[in-house]
């Protein structure tokens, strides 16, 4: 599913055309300039994974008209945006036209206009009108590179003030020399969780932008892409250090004692309350009462019969920057499973991690394996034959990983070759249910675990020559998930052969939430209690909307959505494992929750499987999991009682991992959310 690092990619691949014919050298903010008419063409390639996806072009007009095209497939998925853009004489932009479709194939109709001075706004998910010169309207669908940093590099201190909203400044900018090419990397901040890193050469024109997942380059470039990475990592490694330095507060020698507490316990799905729980280094050293001896010179938190809660566990993630970490903690995050990910890269970011350098919860890995072709997964090991999946495993046995996901194209007859190898290494197998199979066949070949709701009903939706490895495979949920009789036989026989096998299901129901019911210009559920404290360009994107739906067809796609709710709980109900997993950034984790709250699941029984249960599937419950002497002080203090009301999860006032104490308002504000009125 789409991920929160695919939003950044997509707007950078959408937006980025005609930055660089813009003239983008660094104008002092005394003397600014227009970018000249240039009868002018720009190309650039979009490389996925190291494999060509897409490709861009920009053409400067002489009468100063820019017009570009932008498109990429990422299995199935992808935009295909032209635009046309005007400037004034300082370079903010006066007419705009995006036409085309972004991501999900949503269509794209976006108009600015200046009319008897005022800017005049409209797309599918708002409008809006501002005084000419009150600001720089960004573009929601395209050319945010182009506007941004045009005008923030002949903006006095190099901030400004944005449309609709918001503000952007340049955070830092870097010279360098890459294969003798001068280049300048510039980090925006202000529009994301993170900067936005971009590259521009010696003339003014952009260069690049990349990432080990999708990469916009010029022509011929790629090569490079390597060796820009690296650069780019290496800015926010230095840049996480710094934060990890401020916003870690370590407890004194003596420990943490957390005191009148209404302390969870996870194994009864009970409440004890008046507790104490005593923390020694990383290790819960006492679970007590309200005469509980705390330590000399102990760190003590009063938490004034607040609750007190087993770190939560996010089952399903794809970490790709560092606020990936800092948003999992500030929502009481403190382990997470990531699903499929750049071997080298997640590798050095869990090595900082464990170095203090970087902020983030406890990470183990899944390998991803995936079948050749154009529908492969950007990330992962490719194979073929028998011999290339066992290598494929036993490379990632090797390197310490504790799971193994298959993808969508994998052959079926490689499913059971690559689920015994796992199994005998010690692996779990899960994934994607591969195209030609059906949920049960991958179930009784090997998977321990399936990714994703869709792949139930599609067990019943889908034929055997379906390609559930195109958009069908939650097109066709939308459009007929509705009229499942969940009822049926044939359903609770497939129920009983989950049970039977003991198969966990990992249903990341917020991910379709927002796809399934969501109408542009409303804001995403995930994101709404979010609304107004949200980075700019975050909170714009939150309100894109999902799938196209004309019609009455919104309705049957909501319809669809509150079927796999009913589906996960009869599921709970037969007796099958459920774990919570997003495939997205720590924000939607407490989404997720309320959304099996919502299906039915008792609130403590949702607090348990999000904690011990987790820790059970992974075969960790003896390490954490649960607030017990021994165990790792993984703990979060909420204002509230969750096992009443299970949104009270989103009032976390402090959290506590491997020991280390963090204050989520700190840390919602280092990535630009504004504190939650109390």
């Amino acid at each position: 599913m789409r991920s929160s690092l695919a939003i950044t990619a997509i707007t950078a691949i959408t937006t980025l055309g005609t930055l660089g014919a813009l003239g983008i050298a660094c104008t002092p903010a005394s003397s600014p300039r227009a970018p000249t008419p240039v009868a002018h063409v720009l190309t650039y390639a979009v490389v996925t994974a190291g494999r060509p996806s897409g490709t861009g072009d920009v053409r400067i007009e002489a009468d100063g008209t820019y017009r570009t095209h932008f498109s990429f497939n990422d299995r199935g998925r992808g935009p295909d945006v032209t635009t046309e853009l005007r400037f004034d004489r300082t370079g903010a932009p006066v007419f705009f036209h995006a036409t085309g479709h972004a991501y999900e194939h949503q269509p794209i109709d976006e108009k600015l206009d200046e009319q008897a001075g005022q800017l005049v706004w409209s797309s599918t998910n708002d409008h809006g009108q501002a005084p000419a010169g009150s600001g720089v309207y960004i573009p929601s669908n395209d050319e945010l590179g182009i506007v941004l940093v045009h005008a923030l590099l002949q903006a006095l201190g190099q901030r400004i003030h944005l449309l609709p909203a918001g503000e952007a400044w340049i955070e830092a900018t870097t010279e360098v020399e890459i294969e003798h090419r001068r280049l300048r990397q510039i980090a925006i901040a202000g529009i994301s969780f993170a900067p936005y890193l971009v590259w521009i050469d010696d003339q003014g024109e952009l260069f690049a932008y990349a990432s080990s997942w999708i990469s916009v380059i010029r022509d011929g470039a790629a090569a490079l892409i390597p060796s820009l990475i690296a650069a780019d990592q290496k800015w926010y490694a230095d840049r996480s250090a710094r934060l990890a330095t401020q916003l870690a507060h370590r407890p004194p020698a003596a420990g943490l004692a957390i005191t009148h507490a209404l302390v969870f316990d996870s194994e009864h799905r009970t409440v004890t309350p008046d507790a104490t729980v005593i923390v020694t280094g990383d290790r819960i050293a006492a679970v007590g009462d309200a005469t509980t001896k705390i330590p000399a010179g102990a760190q003590v938190i009063d938490a004034h019969g607040r609750t007190l809660l087993p770190g939560f566990w996010d089952m399903h993630v794809h970490y790709h920057d560092d606020t990936d970490g800092v948003l999992a903690l500030a929502s009481g995050v403190t382990t997470v499973r990531d699903l499929g990910n750049d071997t080298d890269e997640l590798g050095a970011r869990i090595a900082r991690i464990s170095a203090g350098r970087e902020l983030g919860p406890t990470v183990l890995r899944a390998g991803i394996i995936d079948g050749p072709g154009k529908l492969a997964a950007p990330t992962g090991v490719l194979a073929d034959t028998p011999d290339e999946a066992r290598a494929a495993v036993q490379r990632y046995a090797d390197l310490g990983f504790v799971q193994i996901k298959i993808y969508s194209s994998v052959k079926p007859a490689l499913v059971p070759v690559i689920a015994a190898a796992a199994h005998q290494r010690g692996l779990r197998v899960s994934g994607h249910v591969p195209a030609g199979m059906n949920a049960a066949q991958a179930v009784e070949a090997g998977f321990d675990e399936i990714q994703h709701a869709n792949f139930l009903f599609l067990q019943f939706l889908a034929s055997p020559t379906d390609d559930t490895r195109t958009p069908l495979r939650y097109l066709r949920v939308a459009e007929r998930g509705s009229s499942l009789d969940l009822h049926s036989a044939e359903v609770r026989a497939f129920l009983d052969l989950l049970a039977g096998h003991h198969t966990v299901i990992d249903p990341t129901l917020t991910i379709f939430e927002g796809i399934f019911t969501t109408d542009p210009g409303e804001i995403e559920p995930r994101s709404a209690p979010f609304a107004g404290r949200l980075p700019s360009q975050v909170e714009r994107h939150a309100r894109d909307g999902g799938l196209d739906a004309p019609g009455d067809k919104r309705a049957t796609y909501r319809a669809s959505h509150a079927a796999m709710l009913q589906m996960v709980k009869l599921a709970y109900d037969r007796g099958i494992t459920v774990v919570a997993g997003t495939d997205a950034a720590g924000l939607t984790f407490p989404r997720e929750l309320e959304l099996y709250a919502k299906a039915g699941i008792p609130a403590p029984d949702v607090l348990a499987l999000a904690s011990l249960g987790a820790a059970r599937v992974m075969g960790q419950d003896r390490e954490v999991g649960s607030i017990t002497a021994g165990k790792r002080a993984d703990l979060m203090l909420i204002d509230g009682d969750p096992t009443r009301e299970i949104s009270a999860i989103r009032n976390t006032d402090v959290v506590v991992c491997r020991g280390v104490v963090y204050d989520p308002a700190e840390l919602f504000a280092s990535v630009g959310i504004t504190p939650r009125k109390r």
